[in-house]
């Protein structure tokens, strides 16, 4: 395994990170808890230490089975997980809330959930732009100072709203979406976080499953698979655009075998190719996901490699330059 500092912490993580939204069941289809168990003990034998859930991740679903799954291995990991999404159980609808008494609230359902007192990360999982950040930091900050999370950070942050929470509370992390296919927070955001020592988390590294080299032509998502609907937040690269971007990833694939490697690991190493990047959060169903994941480690890719998948994504389709968020400037001092 290989290690990264995560911001300014001083904390440090392991590069590939365990994501645990497809373990909730509501977005991806359905899992098999023990086969997600099984490969969450072996992510720990391979060195992982990061696991990455959160409370809407099926509607506390996702906790449950991670809290059970760690049991007395809790103390060997790094534990995150958000707050600032709240859902009805009747309805099960949900909306962004970062109101002070949310934050707080959520944050002690989610520990009583993953069977924990503290978390080692909490992030405000999307901005509420109905609540001033400071609002939403303040909570932040107390749940730190209170013990009940080691660190905070944010996720889907613009540097606008970066550079206000960072004002106004330590964060230290930025968990947002970074793949081949998605490259807008890395234009838009990256520098910001280098300047402000903030660590980021990149989420969806295989482009929510287009990347693995699964899909065919004609793909149709289950009734309850979100990419059913072709958005990717904000980017429609599955629905009418599918087939095109199928091309692109059969592309992909042949630049994967003579790198003597597979897509998956050529995506997650082109992910981790970024120095800004900390951890590259991948979702696993089961053990040979996690060995694969893993792997990619061991892939070195050259100035030529990555000049020839930037040459190909261009045939990419459904993409769009501007990330979501507030994106006013601040005030001259």
């Amino acid at each position: 395994m290989q290690y990264r500092a995560l911001g300014d912490t001083g904390l440090t993580v392991s590069a590939i990170g365990f994501g645990c939204w497809e373990m909730g069941g509501d977005h991806y289809g359905g899992t098999d808890d023990s086969e997600v168990t099984r490969a969450i003990h072996r992510a720990i034998d391979l060195g992982v230490t990061l696991y990455d859930t959160a409370p809407n991740y099926g509607f506390g679903g996702s906790e449950i089975v991670l809290g059970k799954a760690l049991g007395a291995k809790r103390k060997d990991i790094l534990l995150v997980s958000k707050t600032c999404i709240s859902w009805d159980p009747v309805t099960f609808t949900s909306k962004f809330d970062g109101r002070y008494s949310t934050v707080k609230r959520l944050n002690e359902e989610s520990l009583k959930r993953l069977g924990t007192d503290y978390l080692d990360l909490l992030l405000i999982h999307w901005p509420d732009p109905e609540t001033p950040v400071e609002e939403t930091m303040k909570a932040l900050d107390e749940i730190r100072r209170e013990g009940k999370a080691r660190h905070i950070g944010v996720s889907n942050y613009s540097p606008y709203e970066l550079r206000r929470g960072r004002a106004a509370a330590p964060i230290c992390a930025n968990q947002v979406g970074f793949n081949m296919f998605d490259r807008r927070w890395q234009k838009a955001m990256f520098p910001t976080a280098r300047e402000l020592g903030i660590g980021i988390m990149a989420y969806g590294p295989m482009a929510h499953g287009l990347l693995t080299g699964t899909m065919r032509k004609g793909h149709v998502f289950g009734e309850h698979d979100w990419r059913r609907h072709g958005m990717l937040f904000g980017q429609r690269l599955f629905g009418p655009n599918l087939d095109q971007n199928l091309d692109v990833v059969e592309r992909l694939k042949g630049v994967a075998a003579r790198a003597a490697t597979t897509l998956p690991r050529l995506a997650l190493a082109w992910v981790l190719h970024d120095p800004t990047v900390s951890v590259a959060l991948s979702g696993c169903r089961n053990v040979a996901e996690i060995e694969e994941n893993v792997e990619a480690l061991a892939v070195a890719l050259s100035p030529a490699v990555l000049a020839e998948i930037d040459e190909i994504l261009k045939g990419a389709a459904g993409q769009v330059e501007e990330i979501p968020g507030r994106h006013h400037q601040l005030p001259a001092a």
